[in-house]
């Protein structure tokens, strides 16, 4: 059985300026239907933190940054570089932040060269943070 998921999605405040940097978000029941799986499957991969979502709304309901999804299932290198971040003491609003925000040096975000197949660049700047 899969354990609840309260604990595992971000309730911190700074949430709402998320939304000016993602462009577009889906909900459990979204994330299934795009990859044709169950809602369980995402569940475990929210728990397995192959994924994150953040609570939105009034209705403070899970969401996932579509960007993180493909219709295969979570993007490719995506839990690495979530660990990578969480290891430099980034929580997953900071990590969110971080991913969505542009670099310069990239160019664009992380978020974009990772769905690019760039994770060696996004990794080294993610391990850069911890310094």
């Amino acid at each position: 059985m899969v354990a609840p998921l309260r604990a595992e999605i971000a309730r911190e405040k700074g949430t709402d300026e998320l939304d000016a940097l993602v462009p577009e978000w889906l909900t459990v029941p979204d994330v299934a239907e795009l990859t044709g799986q169950d809602q369980r499957v995402v569940r475990r991969w929210l728990q397995e933190r192959e994924l994150v979502a953040v609570r939105r709304g009034e209705r403070a309901v899970a969401n996932v940054p579509a960007a993180f999804v493909t219709p295969e299932g979570p993007l490719n290198h995506l839990k690495g570089t979530l660990s990578v971040l969480g290891d430099s003491g980034y929580t997953d609003v900071e990590a969110l932040r971080w991913l969505f925000t542009p670099d310069e040096t990239l160019p664009g975000t992380p978020i974009e060269a990772l769905r690019a197949n760039r994770k060696t660049e996004v990794r080294r700047r993610a391990q850069a943070l911890s310094f």
